[in-house]
């Protein structure tokens, strides 16, 4: 088992580095949304946005 781990090391601590960032990412959009803000629009100017009618609500 050890000589497998230690083998693997740096796939490990890649997968590691991508589930945190993958982590953070939703941790991100979770507060995001708690906080009453779009997850879906981060530019502030939806003037010409094809979203602009779901992103906000009036």
């Amino acid at each position: 088992m050890l000589a497998w781990i230690i083998s693997n090391f740096w796939t490990i601590i890649i997968c590691a580095v991508l589930i945190g960032i993958v982590a953070a990412i939703i941790f991100s959009m979770v507060k995001k949304k708690k906080q009453g803000k779009s997850v879906v629009c981060s530019c502030g100017n939806c003037k010409g946005c094809a979203m602009q009618g779901s992103c906000h609500k009036k």
